[in-house]
């Protein structure tokens, strides 16, 4: 069975952080994967994504992001941080599920509509949430349930023959492919196609 867009984004944020909750007591200021920002710092970036996605979507502006920014308090736990990334992904999933779909809002990757900024989410939360897994020490890919739909519309170019998930990481500059070195530059494209 194929999960909706806002299905895939409350997917996407309850195995990422039902995954980092295994690490909770572990240090969360060493850079998450090879980004140059810490655990932490990751986690904010991650709820500002998705709710900035969110806010999009409800603004609807055609050339500029919107003037709402969430971040995790610096101060939280790591449970009640990971709290804020459920919350992020709900607010994203039910956005999307509200949006009309003639809807577009302006992205600097590309003007999109509700499923490029559902894929936009889905992308942040597995992506840097597998960034942040690394530098736990816990295990965490995303699964090809939650990757396939997100290569699909937001990677037009991926290489095929791969394992959904691997193509995902390849695409985000996580992975090398076999035959293919790992990506130093990328970005996805959210036009609407």
């Amino acid at each position: 069975m194929t999960l909706s867009w806002p299905e895939l984004v409350r997917t996407a944020a309850e195995d990422t952080t039902t995954a980092l909750e295994k690490g909770a007591d572990q240090g969360w200021h060493g850079n998450a994967g090879d980004l140059d920002w810490n655990c932490r710092e990751t986690l904010s970036h991650i709820a500002l994504g998705v709710v900035g996605y969110a806010g999009l979507l409800i603004a609807r502006p055609t050339d500029r992001y919107i003037t709402l920014f969430s971040s995790i308090d610096s101060h939280a736990s790591a449970p009640a941080a990971l709290e804020g990334i459920r919350i992020a992904g709900t607010l994203l999933a039910g956005t999307v599920r509200d949006t009309p779909p003639e809807a577009r809002a302006w992205h600097p990757y590309g003007h999109s509509d509700a499923a490029g900024f559902a894929a936009m989410g889905v992308l942040e939360l597995v992506v840097h949430g597998r960034d942040i897994a690394q530098a736990l020490d816990v295990e965490y890919t995303p699964s090809d349930e939650l990757a396939a739909p997100v290569v699909e519309r937001l990677f037009p170019d991926a290489p095929a023959g791969h394992d959904p998930a691997q193509t995902l990481l390849w695409c985000a500059g996580r992975i090398a492919l076999p035959g293919l070195p790992r990506r130093t530059g990328w970005r996805w494209d959210g036009r609407v196609r």
